[in-house]
């Protein structure tokens, strides 16, 4: 049986494919249209989806899209109504959207695909994204936490997850459910919230609350008592907001209000300079200016405020969901989930064993989520898969990879073995040289895994600033990942003793503090103390696992910095001409891909 799911329209695009319960296929549109967090039908990761089956559109049982257009339509009025005259804007400019593409989905999945209508259902967004956690993980029982800006109504639910295998003796007599008991609707949202203080610290929303998470530990959390002024949190997670600071609920141009802006000052002009003593102590900034300094120092205080409010919230969130279902295992999904500064605080500070977050937990993950849904739920069948990687995109040939290199000019070599190709990675690492590394399938998910990543040499503390100014031509503030043999994390990292069951730590979620004696060693991806750590084991990516052998034979550290293959504005890459194109943009100087040495010199 084959189920598809489509995600689109609002923020990721994306689709994945299930046969008999088992992914097949994951991917954002974003990857084939190179458009940044594309949120337009899905075509082409649709056409990827049933090329990797080997099935066409009739092949299909059931196609599942991840909310329901009519309910969040509904709320889009209501909230206009109620908030008419000032919402006329966002009325008009939304009754355009839905009227032009978003109330008609079903058509154009129909079309598309050429299906009937009994084919096509429909999926409530939490519940996508509490499937696309809990049927993903490795567990039978567990909380489920589901936080992100707003779906059709909610906003952030609690709940309880139960299944059964298809090898469970007692089959017969079990069921697999989702039960959402608890939620927080609209326009009360911990998503919102966050993206408002985004938006005021000059970045965009929906693309820049991972900077503002970047840009926390600069700062200190000073002003958290004033955003509790306009945000009244509750023991057990559940909160309000004082909509009188905020205009996300009737404006299409502002997230927050005058008043806001009387509470917390001048935002800070977007794309401007940042730096401050924190991030550069020695003033090593052209053109230094104490008074940008200075105002800067506060807008990092911001992010570090509203960063440790969001923690706090999730902390409240996911201690209550432990005394109402008394499970050991916690399951997270939603664009929130992404906060891996707050995952980390999650596995550390609560009754958990274990968490799951989906590496995909934003918007592109409800695909998989509605497709898992149907298949277990509404359908009743076993779970027969756990998602062990995230490796689920496309793959390239060899011969594919050869003519595009042929088309650029670029001296190259044909490398075959395995192990010589590490051996060539880390003498170029060693050699204070940044790689970029193409293998394979791309990854499912915001985070690059070793399959579209780019790679340097974490002892050297320039490499953050070389990574950052000459090769991803972004902001100097901006941390990079330390990736670490599995059976080398507890090492290096705190609050990771046992890194085998932690998911989250293979698919780069969670932020643990370094080890005090470890620090001095990997100053490249300590990110004040800390890092958004990325496990590997040999079964999931055999030569990055090689490459992390080799470079601690060589150096006795296990630990290299990994960034993703994109350049600033650019999603990551897809294709070996996207690669190509990034490879000589950029001050990356060796592209290793899937067998191909390419040098510039």
């Amino acid at each position: 049986m084959y189920v598809l799911g489509i995600s689109c329209y609002y923020h990721d695009s994306a689709a994945a494919l299930i046969e008999d319960g088992v992914l097949v296929a994951a991917a954002e549109e974003e990857r084939f249209s190179r458009i940044k967090h594309d949120n337009g039908f899905p075509h082409h990761a649709i056409d990827f989806c049933l090329q990797q089956a080997g099935i066409k559109p009739q092949d299909l049982d059931y196609v599942v899209f991840y909310e329901k257009p009519l309910l969040k339509f509904e709320r889009i009025l209501m909230t206009a109504l109620s908030t008419f005259p000032k919402s006329w804007g966002t009325f008009r400019e939304a009754s355009i959207a839905w009227l032009n593409e978003k109330l008609w989905v079903k058509g154009t999945i129909l079309d598309k695909l050429d299906l009937p209508t009994e084919k096509l259902l429909f999926v409530e967004h939490h519940l996508s994204h509490a499937a696309s956690a809990f049927f993903c993980s490795p567990y039978d029982d567990a909380a489920i936490l589901t936080v992100d800006g707003v779906g059709e109504w909610t906003t952030a639910s609690l709940g309880r997850g139960t299944a059964f295998w298809e090898n469970d003796a007692d089959a017969s007599q079990r069921s697999n459910s989702i039960d959402l008991f608890r939620e927080i609707k609209f326009p009360n949202s911990l998503g919102l919230l966050y993206s408002a203080f985004t938006a005021f610290l000059g970045f965009r929303v929906n693309e820049g609350e991972y900077k503002v998470m970047g840009m926390a530990p600069y700062g200190e959390p000073q002003y958290v008592d004033k955003i509790y002024d306009i945000f009244d949190l509750r023991d057990d997670g559940s909160f309000n907001l004082n909509l009188d600071y905020f205009t996300f609920h009737h404006s299409t141009t502002r997230t927050f209000s005058d008043k806001f802006v009387r509470h917390f000052g001048k935002p800070r002009t977007p794309e401007s300079d940042f730096y401050t003593l924190t991030t550069h102590p020695d003033k090593s900034v052209p053109q230094w200016d104490d008074n940008l300094a200075r105002q800067n120092q506060y807008y990092a205080d911001i992010a570090a405020s509203i960063q440790r409010v969001t923690e706090e919230t999730l902390l409240k969130m996911a201690n209550h969901a432990y005394e109402v279902t008394g499970c050991k295992n916690l399951c997270m999904a939603g664009g929130v989930a992404l906060n891996s500064v707050a995952n980390g605080r999650i596995l550390r500070e609560t009754p958990f064993d274990r968490v799951y977050v989906q590496p995909a937990a934003g918007d592109s993950g409800g695909a998989l989520g509605a497709a898992l849904y149907v298949y277990h739920v509404l359908l009743g069948n076993p779970r027969r898969f756990v998602m062990e990687h995230a490796y689920w995109g496309q793959h390239h040939t060899a011969d594919t990879a050869r003519s595009a290199i042929h088309n650029t000019g670029f001296a190259y070599q044909d490398v075959s073995d395995r192990d010589k190709i590490a051996t060539m990675m880390v003498d170029d690492l060693l050699a204070g040289k940044v790689v970029s590394l193409f293998q394979d399938r791309f990854e499912w998910g915001p985070r690059a895994l070793g399959n579209r990543s780019i790679l340097a040499d974490p002892r050297r503390s320039e490499m953050k600033d070389i990574v950052n100014r000459k090769i991803k031509f972004r902001e100097p503030f901006r941390p990079f990942a330390p990736v670490v043999l599995e059976n080398r994390a507890a090492e290096y990292f705190e609050g990771v003793e046992d890194p085998e069951p932690h998911y989250p730590l293979r698919y780069m979620l969670m932020v643990q503090p370094i080890r005090s004696s470890k620090q001095a060693q990997i100053p490249a991806v300590s990110h004040g103390g800390t890092g958004r750590v990325q496990t590997v084991r040999s079964d999931w990516n055999p030569l990055y696992h090689r490459v992390l052998e080799l470079f601690e034979e060589a150096t006795g550290v296990p630990v290299l910095l990994n960034t993703s293959f994109n350049l600033r504005g650019e999603p990551m890459v897809n294709t070996p001409e996207n690669a190509l194109k990034s490879f000589g943009k950029s001050g990356i100087d060796s592209l290793y891909m899937d067998g191909f040495v390419v040098r510039k010199s």
